[in-house]
Formats: C-alpha cells, sequence, structure tokens
C-alpha cells in the first residue's frame, strides 16, 4: 500500500516489533531481529493490510477503525502463536528454553562432546520399599509393567523439599533407571544437547496419549541434590545416555533412562500405570 496508509503501517510494524521485543524468544546469533519480530515483521509486510484512518468527528466509522486496529493486532499475535505451536522446527526450538516437566532443555550446537559418552547408567542409592518411597515423596511411584517389579527402589531430596523416586532394573548387565518427581514450576534438572530433542508421542494408559521427548544422544545432565537429613545442597553433572521424558496426568515427570532403542522406551512408558 501507497500514500497516506504508510505511516500507518510504519507505525504498526513498530508496534509489533515492540511487541516482539517484550517476548521470551532467545535472541539469534550474531544479534538482530528475533524470531518472534520476523515473523511479526512479516505478517505485516505481507498479510494484513492497514485500515484507513476516517476524519475527525466520525465517531463511529473511528470506533469501527479502533476495532479493526484491535482485530488486526490480535490476528497477528494469533498469527505467531499458530507458527510457534504448529511448526514443528519451531516447536522445537520452543523447547529448548521452555521448561518441561521441571527439567529445563538448552539447546546450544558448539558445545563440546559430552566427556564418557558410553558412561553407565548409575544405579539406585540406599534401597527402600515402595511403600517406604511413597510415604515419603507423597506419590504412588509408576511401575511399568513392561520391566515388572524393579530390582532396586530408592528416594532422593530435591531443593525445595520435594522428593525424587528411582526405579532400577539389572538387565544383561546394564542399568535401566526411571526417575519420578513432581512436576514443579521451576526446573530441577537442566539438559544441555547439541542436539535437538525428538518430539514423540507416549500412550497414557488411559488411552490417550502426552508428549514426550527423546533424547538419542549423550548429553550433559545437572541436578541439586540435598542430603537425607534436608540441610546440604549440592548440584552435580554427569552425561546421561540416550532419555525419554514425559509428564503422565499432568503432575508427574518421568524419566526413563537405559533403553537405547526409542520404540522400546516408548513401549516401556506406555506400560506405567
Amino acid at each position: 500500500m501507497t500514500g497516506a496508509n504508510d505511516p500507518d503501517r510504519a507505525r504498526l510494524r513498530a508496534e509489533l516489533l515492540a511487541l516482539g521485543h517484550g517476548m521470551e524468544v532467545p535472541e539469534p546469533e550474531g544479534g538482530g531481529l528475533t524470531m518472534a519480530e520476523r515473523v511479526l515483521a512479516q505478517i505485516v509486510a505481507e498479510a494484513v493490510p492497514v485500515p484507513v484512518p476516517v476524519p475527525p468527528g466520525r465517531l463511529e466509522r473511528a470506533g469501527v477503525w479502533a476495532r479493526r486496529r484491535a482485530r488486526l493486532l490480535a490476528a497477528a499475535l494469533s498469527g505467531l502463536l499458530a507458527v510457534l505451536v504448529l511448526t514443528p522446527p519451531v516447536r522445537a526450538t520452543v523447547a529448548d528454553w521452555f521448561d518441561f516437566g521441571g527439567v529445563d532443555v538448552r539447546y546450544d550446537p558448539s558445545l563440546p562432546v559430552p566427556e564418557q559418552p558410553g558412561a553407565p547408567v548409575p544405579g539406585c542409592g540406599t534401597p527402600v520399599t515402595t511403600a517406604e518411597a511413597a510415604r515419603r515423596s507423597g506419590f504412588r511411584p509408576v511401575v511399568p509393567g513392561a520391566l515388572g517389579a524393579p530390582d532396586a527402589v530408592s528416594v532422593s531430596g530435591l531443593p525445595e523439599g520435594r522428593w525424587m523416586v528411582t526405579l532400577c532394573w539389572q538387565e544383561e548387565g546394564r542399568t535401566i533407571r526411571l526417575d519420578e518427581f513432581a512436576a514443579p514450576l521451576d526446573p530441577s534438572f537442566i539438559k544441555q544437547v547439541r542436539e535437538q530433542p525428538e518430539w514423540l508421542k507416549v500412550a497414557d494408559g488411559r488411552g490417550g496419549a502426552v508428549d514426550g521427548l527423546w533424547f538419542a544422544r549423550p548429553h550433559v545432565l545437572q541436578f541439586g541434590m540435598v542430603d537425607g537429613d534436608g540441610v546440604r545442597w549440592s548440584r552435580s553433572q554427569r552425561t546421561a545416555g540416550p532419555t525419554l521424558l514425559w509428564v503422565k496426568a499432568g503432575r508427574l515427570t518421568l524419566r526413563l533412562e537405559g533403553v537405547a532403542s526409542r520404540e522400546r522406551a516408548r513401549s516401556v512408558a506406555g506400560s506405567a500405570l
């Protein structure tokens, strides 16, 4: 559009870019516009007409113009959200900086290759009964039917008075480990990955499915732990192998490590009742 509408287009673009600046989207390497700003700018440049201002005193038309402008901004935001939610490559990027059930996934292709990529999966700590684990953690541990009764169960303290239950199985000299903890609003675990995790669906045991993340490659896992007395807090770091991460019933985060096959990991997760 040209002429008198050009100032309106410029003002609208500036407003949308300012909105993009306020959105929590990772800054691109080398500076420049953020992803949100680029999407908003493209919406303005290619898809959205700018309403024509009306002369002063025409209140009814001015009201129409104001409503159209509000719808325009809403449409721009809806378009941005649709791109973020529905486009798979962008959706994967969103997962990198959003907390996923108390696990913060940080994608950085420049990270060094993790040390000891073939490190064994650590086993459980001091063993307790399943009933004791439920009493201390405040939730009933989920046991995957595909793996049967665990060989060991342990409980670990997390920051802010939370608890994690760990179930372990021994299979052909290897450890399969399932960590379970209440999905918090703030992350207790950090995964640093050089490759994007894969989004997939995990059966929820009730005929439906939930989102999951599959980490096929070794990656760095950081986590904070509290001692048995709840006094000393420490942050640890280790290399984790292939891992499946999902949230059950919107309240319990499960982290399965030690199953190298993605499809078998999904099968194990689907049997967790």
